[in-house]
């Protein structure tokens, strides 16, 4: 379980960093033709971190 919680954090926690690195350097994204306003990375790396730290906090927790 502990290592399932390490793998989890990690993937969030890069997803969370790319979309920080999408707004600082204004990169465009589209999804089937649509343009995925900036905004909407600014929900993915609050969400994306917060799932991070809880994976990382709850990896703490468990028992090897």
């Amino acid at each position: 379980m502990q290592m399932y919680l390490r793998i989890s954090g990690v993937i969030f926690g890069t997803i969370a960093f790319l979309h920080m690195l999408r707004l600082l350097l204004d990169w465009p994204a589209r999804i089937a033709g649509w343009s995925v306003p900036l905004w909407l990375s600014w929900i993915a790396i609050l969400a994306g971190g917060a799932l991070c730290v809880w994976a990382f906090r709850l990896a703490a927790q468990v028992r090897p």
